[in-house]
């Protein structure tokens, strides 16, 4: 892939979401929420200060996070899905 994001901005790929409920019924794709977890692709440098010092970021490529329902931009690249969303945006990381 050749795709970088700038500043503070991540690449992620959703995690595919349950197809059954744990009772065992099965989910229609119409019903279904899109996850809210998903895979660090990769990540730009960091934010900047006002001074021009670089913040490192919190998260890497390969850490699994959780994020907010409606965070991101949708885009396609290579034919495949993925979210480009600030490092703010991300909830958390799942260890």
């Amino acid at each position: 892939m050749a795709f970088k994001p700038l500043h503070d901005r991540v690449l992620v790929r959703r995690v595919a979401s349950d197809e059954k409920t744990k009772g065992g019924l099965i989910i229609p794709e119409s019903a279904k929420e899109k996850p809210a977890e998903g895979e660090i692709v990769s990540c730009g440098d960091g934010a900047r200060k006002e001074s021009g010092e670089l913040i490192a970021m919190s998260v890497s490529a390969g850490d699994r996070v959780l994020f907010g329902k409606w965070s991101g931009t949708e885009v396609t690249i290579d034919g495949e899905e993925l979210l480009i969303m600030k490092e703010s945006d991300i909830l958390g990381v799942i260890s």
